[in-house]
């Protein structure tokens, strides 16, 4: 029976030593060290110097450097328009032409009055010839003297007031013909030929040349900007060519987006700071030469209104923002990353400027979401063009 019992339990002994060594080897085989990751790579862009203009932008709106309206100096039915609407006209060019007659008829009905009064003037100054003689031998009164003289000199003024009516009379009649004052571009007409014009509700403005070469743009700072030049410039009115410089070379974006070819410079500003908007206007003139800017148009200015010597640059989306505190990531050449508060300046592109905490030539990480102080990585220097885009260096930027 005990003999029949131990040929089991001996089987089973056997099963179980089995399994333990199986699970000792597989525990044996989980301990061991697991693969060693490779470190991060992350792109890292070198902390550049350089003098950097610090630009400001202004939006504006474009005028002639000269926007004359063309009015109607007397009433009238309008008998000719003598231009093509939109094109250019030069000084002195006929535009309209207002029906002369009723003026043409003034003047004659002035020119009678002048004719009439040399008539009484001629009988007066007859009757004083006369009188005068008389009067020195007594034959006649020293009253009727006087009296000679004075209608004698009161013809003379009548005759002065009639031919400056004949003058105003000939001014009304050249009136009637209405020519440019300045070479420029001229409008749509606001009244055609046939019309009665020049007193409302008729038109009296009947249009408008403007001078677009050179443009003129209208803009406004704000009054904490103004207050900034003004400093820039009270601190460079000593230095030779530095305050003349500061409202010269003006650039011009249009709507498009492009670029105008040529710099322009403030040629005037306002005498005091609105204050209903609390800005300062100022207007620059722009060479237009080709006069592809018309007198309108809505337009951005930029303006240098500093030069930072030496500042330090480094892409905006390497800064991190935490309650009002700037941070970024500084990769040591080890690959030891290291996070540091850094104090900005401007921005200028899709970068900023770093007043502190930087060094030239440090090296900080583009991409910040993966990164904690302390890790090592593996870093990869690239190079951005202006709109923070890595340069491919096959292709450039």
């Amino acid at each position: 029976m005990r003999a029949s019992l131990g040929q089991p339990v001996k089987r089973a002994r056997s099963v179980f030593a089995l399994l333990l060594a199986s699970l000792l080897f597989l525990v044996s085989c989980d301990s061991a060290p697991p693969p060693v990751r490779p470190p991060l790579e992350i792109e890292v862009v070198e902390v550049v110097q350089r003098d950097q203009p610090i630009e400001m932008e202004m939006v504006g709106q474009t005028l002639g450097s000269s926007d004359i309206p063309i009015r109607a100096r007397v009433a009238g039915v309008l008998t000719s328009m003598d231009f093509v609407e939109g094109r250019t006209v030069e000084e002195g060019q006929l535009l309209y032409t207002i029906d002369p007659d009723p003026f043409r008829l003034e003047v004659v009905e002035a020119e009678g009055s002048v004719a009439e009064v040399k008539t009484m003037l001629a009988k007066a100054k007859s009757d004083l010839r006369r009188i005068r003689p008389l009067a020195e031998i007594s034959a006649v009164s020293q009253a009727d003297l006087d009296s000679a003289v004075a209608q004698y000199e009161a013809t003379l003024g009548t005759l002065q007031s009639a031919r400056a009516r004949v003058e105003q009379a000939n001014i009304r009649l050249g009136y009637a013909r209405i020519h440019s004052p300045i070479s420029g571009r001229v409008g749509i007409s606001k009244a055609r030929v046939g019309e009665f014009v020049g007193v409302d509700p008729n038109p009296v403005v009947l249009n408008f040349v403007s001078k677009i070469d050179p443009i003129r743009v209208r803009f406004s700072i704000d009054e904490r900007t103004y207050l900034r030049i003004a400093r820039r410039l009270h601190d460079l009115r000593h230095v030779p060519g530095e305050e003349p410089a500061m409202g010269k070379g003006l650039t011009l974006t249009l709507a498009d987006g492009v670029d105008h070819p040529h710099r322009g410079s403030v040629v005037g500003s306002d005498a005091a700071v609105d204050p209903n908007t609390g800005t300062f206007t100022l207007e620059a003139d722009f060479p237009n030469p080709d006069r592809v800017v018309l007198a309108g148009q809505f337009a951005r200015v930029g303006a240098v209104v500093q030069t930072r010597v030496g500042a330090l640059l480094i892409p905006s989306r390497s800064v991190s923002e935490l309650q009002g505190k700037f941070r970024v990531f500084v990769v040591a050449e080890d690959g030891k990353v290291e996070m540091r508060s850094v104090k900005l300046g401007p921005v200028i592109d899709s970068f900023r400027i770093v007043d502190s905490g930087l060094k030239p030539g440090e090296h900080v990480a583009v991409e910040i979401m993966k990164l904690r102080p302390g890790i090592t990585v593996k870093p990869k220097l690239v190079t951005l063009n202006k709109n923070g885009t890595i340069v491919d260096p096959k292709k450039g930027s």
